[in-house]
């Protein structure tokens, strides 16, 4: 009986290296039409300049207004962080209900029609910590914008965050970083706080991006050991628009994150 019992856990131990390293296999099979694509932060503010800014969207993203109740989870107050800012105005919208924001934004132009277009006045100074950044405040509401790369950010600038919503930054940074990405975005997690992830799913082979695909399966591979997942919505998203890309099918997939053992 033992040699039995031995001989099983050997095998589903076997099993088990097999089926992880087949689900690697697969992932880095889906990855590998955009595996290389790289976009450089001159290319960004290249974009910002000539207005070329089709991923910036005029109200506020119904995936947000649609889950806030689970991400704020009967909390007031709470500090959001915007990844890859832009001037999204969800972030405003946020700060009417009482919440603080803190963005990353590597356009001082974008940061700039922020607070010009929403009618705020604001504040500029460097920021001593990151070399050649800049930090600009609102006068009236409790938004702090930082203009610099997302990778010289850290918990050491703004402490940590109650919830995140990244819309438009997973799916924007290079392929490549991801992992580093996926570590800072955990190292800013508080131990309360509440991660929504907005991601798009479409043949990469069809498209070389940006926005770049992120299956859910990646989503599990980056944030699976410290992060309980939960899917909460999927939609068909495919415009006209996204068609001339020569896509013939868009979907966008939003998942709750939490830190594991909360």
């Amino acid at each position: 009986m033992w040699c039995s019992y031995f001989l099983y856990n050997v095998l589903w131990l076997v099993l088990s290296q097999a089926i992880v390293s087949c689900s690697r296999t697969n992932l880095t099979s889906m990855l590998e039409p955009q595996a290389n694509m790289v976009m450089q932060l001159g290319e960004w503010e290249g974009r910002w300049e000539s207005d070329q800014i089709g991923f910036h969207q005029l109200q506020v993203h119904k995936m947000l207004e649609t889950h806030l109740d689970k991400v704020l989870n009967g909390r007031s107050g709470v500090k959001f962080f915007f990844p890859l800012c832009g001037k999204a105005v969800d972030m405003k919208w946020l700060a009417d209900m009482g919440h603080s924001v803190v963005g990353v934004e590597i356009s001082e132009k974008g940061i700039r029609q922020f607070f010009e277009e929403n009618n705020m006045t604001y504040t500029e100074e460097p920021v001593s910590a990151i070399p050649g950044a800049k930090v600009y405040k609102s006068s009236e509401k409790n938004i702090s914008l930082y203009q610099c790369d997302i990778y010289n950010f850290s918990s050491a600038i703004e402490g940590q965050f109650g919830a995140i919503w990244d819309r438009g930054s997973l799916v924007a940074i290079n392929p490549g970083d991801r992992e580093k990405y996926a570590a800072l975005i955990i190292s800013l997690m508080a131990k309360d706080c509440r991660y929504l992830l907005d991601t798009l799913l479409y043949n990469p082979k069809l498209y070389k991006g940006p926005p770049f695909f992120v299956p859910d399966e990646q989503v599990h591979s980056l944030f699976g050991n410290s992060c309980d997942i939960e899917f909460l919505q999927s939609l068909d998203v495919l415009t006209e628009r996204t068609r001339s890309w020569g896509l013939d099918s868009l979907t966008e997939n939003v998942h709750l994150l939490t830190l594991k053992n909360n």
